[in-house]
């Protein structure tokens, strides 16, 4: 299957890659997806927790000495900081040193963040482990991606990367339930409840931790950095385990790949590559994660005061809106992620993008007319979220896969950082300001803000999308490391890899 001339160096010619995609869905892939998935749930409940219980922080007899606009301003600033320079630190070494070492390390790091934030005594030991909690979190959105697109067989790929994305907000559903036991007094003293909510956190990473103990390094990875025995070793493995359990032979791979191995590639290389001969799909990455940070903080950053202000919610009653929000943010994904795999990635990216925005436009519509009760304006959100979110979960899927191997972790890291920061810093100050005033018109506008965006980037989209869809990664994106000229296609092409699935039983995800 494989020859080599030297550890590190060398010409390899491999089928490793096709040996991947060719695999039928299986239990070992649920493992793949349990393992390293379920962090988004994490990340959606740090998020939520910390919005919804900044009241009860700021409170007497909380233990700590914060004001609300402590909590939600400079604490949150601090966690979108520390998402962003996290990302960009581990994106690097996940690159460099492999997925699987840095999966384990970010969520060390997260782990220990969180718990050391439930013991917080004083506002800057607080601050200084958001910061932390968020440069853990942030290093895992590199890591995982990669190890997710580099494991998951193409045929299955989008769906899952965008239900493990969109999974963010089952994680956002549990914070908004979990802030409301938690600030219940009557079952909670006031300086208990919100440190149990960080250690329920680290309670749930430390379980995730020991499921990620059994998911392997990327043999992808491992081939081109010189270490393609650990690679084949890896591949047999599976391939062994999922002929016992669908009970019959695996079908041939198509195509091989011949590269010349390496160890590092330089950051410039890295750089040229991204902006240079891939500057379109750098601009549709820029474009799509701008678009949803945008969208989603003209209406997430401000929904509690809209409600409060214009429709009389209670304060302590916003929650349950949220998690209805969050409900419908899942379900995007969930329902429309098979279609990124079969309609195809062009068509479903822009598509996803230009109804959320035009949907939003149609709501900030309503609202200006005074349409709207505090019921109907949050089935409008969910409607609009539901596209929003499948579009914003695709967002990373394409900048995973459109990038070669070498600069992939480093691709997502960047794109990830340059929307958050839009997302968490210039976002919320725009939208602060609109939100606050009380002024419907400054709320429409808001809202017209991130629909124009949204829609913007589904114009690019529809021009500039790759058709990844059911190709293999090599395919989509020829490795830095590929021999000039040599590089045969792992897949022919969506009507080749129909015939071959009609002549063979595809296993089916459940």
């Amino acid at each position: 299957m494989t020859t080599s001339e030297a550890s590190t160096g060398g010409t390899v010619t491999t089928r490793i890659p096709a040996r991947l995609d060719r695999l039928p869905w299986s239990r070992w892939h649920w493992t793949i997806v349990i393992g390293l998935g379920t962090v988004w749930i994490l990340d959606g409940l740090e998020v939520t927790v910390v919005g919804n219980i900044a009241s009860r922080l700021s409170e007497p007899g909380s233990g700590l000495s914060i004001s609300s606009g402590q909590v939600t301003g400079v604490a949150a600033a601090l966690y979108v900081a520390g998402a962003c320079t996290g990302a960009l630190f581990w994106g690097r070494l996940t690159d460099r040193f492999g997925r699987k070492k840095l999966f384990m390390i970010t969520l060390a790091v997260y782990l220990a963040a969180t718990a050391l934030t439930a013991l917080s005594t004083d506002a800057w030991w607080f601050f200084l482990f958001r910061f932390l909690t968020g440069f853990g979190i942030g290093g895992e959105y590199a890591a995982i991606n990669s190890a997710i697109d580099e494991l998951i067989p193409a045929h299955y790929r989008g769906r899952v990367d965008l239900i493990i994305n969109g999974s963010f907000w089952l994680g956002a559903v549990g914070g908004s339930l979990l802030s409301i036991v938690a600030l219940n007094t009557g079952l909670l003293a006031a300086n208990v409840g919100w440190r149990l909510t960080f250690a329920l956190g680290a309670v749930l990473a430390s379980v995730i931790l020991l499921v990620r103990r059994h998911v392997p390094e990327s043999p992808r990875w491992l081939l081109i950095h010189g270490r393609e025995r650990e690679a084949e070793d890896i591949v047999a493995s599976i391939e062994q385990r999922v002929e016992a359990e669908k009970g019959e032979p695996l079908a041939e791979p198509e195509g091989e790949l011949e590269i010349h191995q390496r160890r590092t590639v330089g950051f410039l290389e890295i750089a040229r590559t991204v902006f240079g001969e891939y500057r379109k799909r750098a601009t549709l990455g820029f474009s799509l994660f701008i678009g949803q940070a945008f969208l989603y903080n003209a209406i997430t950053f401000g929904f509690g005061a809209i409600l409060t202000k214009f429709y009389d919610v209670p304060a302590d009653h916003t929650g349950y809106y949220f998690a209805v929000i969050a409900i419908g943010n899942f379900c995007g994904p969930l329902l429309l992620g098979k279609l990124f795999d079969t309609v195809g990635r062009r068509v479903m990216i822009s598509s996803t993008y230009l109804l959320s925005g035009l949907l939003l436009f149609g709501t900030a519509w309503l609202f200006d007319r005074g349409s709207l009760s505090a019921g109907t304006l949050t089935a409008c959100w969910c409607a609009v979220l539901f596209f929003a979110s499948a579009g914003a979960s695709s967002a990373y899927l394409t900048v995973s896969e459109i990038f070669p191997m070498e600069t992939r972790a480093m691709s997502i890291a960047f794109f990830y950082a340059l929307g958050t920061a839009a997302g968490g810093i210039s976002g919320p100050l725009l939208f602060a300001d609109l939100t606050s005033t009380g002024k419907v018109g400054d709320t429409v506008l808001a809202f017209q803000i991130g629909a124009a965006l949204m829609c913007a980037a589904g114009l690019v989209a529809a021009f500039l999308a790759v058709r990844a869809e059911r190709r293999s990664l090599e395919d989509v994106a020829r490795p830095l490391s590929a021999v000039a000229g040599k590089a045969k296609a792992v897949t022919k092409g969506r009507k080749d890899a129909a015939r071959s699935r009609s002549s063979r039983t595809q296993g089916r995800m459940a």
